[in-house]
């Protein structure tokens, strides 16, 4: 049953975040009842693409017969069931046995959450726990990058200072080291080459380091790619130079692989396509396709043999959540993996790849576009930026990209590439073509 009021003078009961609430609460949102694909439609029957998968997690679109046949089957088998107390359900030990099995890193152990901000949060909490058993209790610091995005708890919306978060919230950051984003398009300093920039990223962690004392720093989480921060991809050297300071200094990498995880990269996982090994990952969007909320914590060997001895030493492992692996999730979990191999959705992703970096850098020419990258089946294009108007070409361009039926993230005056998974050749032509409309409909001219 389809519920929807169209109201001239609504008074929105529901919060929805990333909004002015007022706004949001005066003026009638966007309301989107169906999807077919990659496309959804409207309440007033209008066809929009998703070009970022919505929050980036709609691996298989909107309309995956697989995944809600999984779900159903699921709900009629056992709905609901609680992982804990010595108790979880079939489900639950399937899907954790085929993450480990898949996981960059040796012995991997796996915990679940209900989504990528909880996955983060308790990894930084299992961090603490851990270190505090192995006679490290001041070693709680976390190293993170301006702009980048790891969650919406206390815990992890200060992680990166994403753009006025923790400031807002008024959010503790006396645990929080936050670095430099390594974004070499727009940070390097003139005449600086890339080597050049990488070693000054490398140095101002290592300093970071020793400016907080080595002894008190747990861990740095990164998001490989980081599409908060607007598409940044690592420069050359970077992951490579960073694991061995990390190293040196007793501090363990978190991969959050939230957005990355599953494909998007050209792999399966983007520590393999930068060929680095976490300590940890977090896992969450395409784990389930958006299907179900489920995320999930995978820990490396190491990592987990000092939570188990703990616990011994405690008596139990003082932690859960009553819907951390709830049967249902778990269920459309396992079948989105499933379907990964029975469709060679890597083999897919690898295929159409090319076709969007084709339309990416066809636009570099454009009097508009200041920048365009892209890595695996996702991308962005980089406006130039409105003189004293910072991200006011993004706002613009938002609305017509809409105007043309057309969904993208945009961040500051960067719009971001992240389509479904399942995308097709042709439906990449017509995302482009959308968005090519949507950029010539802008005034030109660097002061317009």
């Amino acid at each position: 049953m389809l519920i929807s009021r169209r109201d001239n003078n609504p008074d929105n009961a529901a919060l929805i975040g990333f909004t002015n609430l007022r706004r949001a609460r005066t003026t009638r949102p966007m309301v989107i009842e169906r999807g077919r694909g990659i496309f959804l439609i409207d309440e007033n029957g209008r066809e929009y693409m998703e070009g970022t998968s919505s929050f980036y997690c709609a691996a298989l679109g909107f309309s995956d017969e697989d995944l809600i046949e999984a779900a159903v089957r699921q709900m009629r088998h056992l709905p609901a069931y609680a992982s804990g107390i010595y108790r979880t359900v079939p489900v639950v030990l399937a899907l954790a046995e085929k993450l480990a099995a898949m996981a960059p890193m040796p012995g991997a152990r796996v915990a679940f959450a209900s989504t990528g901000s909880e996955a983060n949060d308790f990894l930084i909490k299992f961090m603490r726990f851990r270190n505090a058993f192995l006679g490290e209790p001041k070693r709680t610091k976390v190293i993170a990058r301006t702009g980048s995005y790891h969650g919406g708890t206390m815990a992890t919306a200060a992680l990166g200072g994403f753009p006025g978060t923790a400031a807002a919230f008024n959010l503790p950051m006396d645990d929080v080291i936050t670095v430099s984003q390594p974004d070499f398009v727009n940070k390097a300093l003139t005449g600086e080459s890339e080597a050049e920039f990488t070693a000054r990223m490398l140095l101002e962690i290592e300093v970071a380091i020793e400016q907080a004392g080595p002894e008190t720093v747990g861990a740095m989480i990164l998001d490989p790619v980081s599409y908060s921060a607007g598409c940044v991809l690592p420069p050359k050297g970077y992951m490579a130079g960073l694991r061995e300071i990390l190293d040196r200094y007793g501090v363990m990498m978190f991969d959050d692989e939230v957005i990355t995880g599953f494909c998007r990269t050209g792999h399966m996982f983007a520590a393999e396509t930068f060929n680095v090994r976490p300590d940890c990952m977090t896992l969450a969007k395409a784990l389930s396709a958006a299907y179900q909320p489920i995320s999930a914590v995978v820990m490396g060997g190491d990592f987990y043999d000092a939570l188990e001895r703990g616990s011994d030493a405690f008596g139990l492992f003082p932690h859960a959540a009553t819907y951390a692996g709830h049967p249902v999730a778990a269920a459309v979990a396992l079948r989105m993996i499933e379907i990964i191999d029975e469709r060679d959705l890597l083999g897919h992703v690898r295929a159409v790849s090319p076709r969007l970096h084709r339309h990416l850098d066809a636009l570099s020419g454009h009097d508009l576009v200041f920048h365009t990258r892209g890595l695996g089946l996702g991308g962005a294009v980089q406006l130039h930026a409105l003189p004293d108007q910072p991200g006011g070409r993004g706002q613009a361009m938002q609305q017509a990209m809409m105007d043309q039926g057309l969904l993208l993230r945009v961040v500051g005056d960067t719009i971001n590439f992240a389509p479904p998974l399942i995308i097709t050749e042709a439906e990449i032509d017509e995302m482009f073509r959308r968005f090519a409309a949507a950029l010539d409909s802008l005034p030109h001219g660097a002061a317009a």
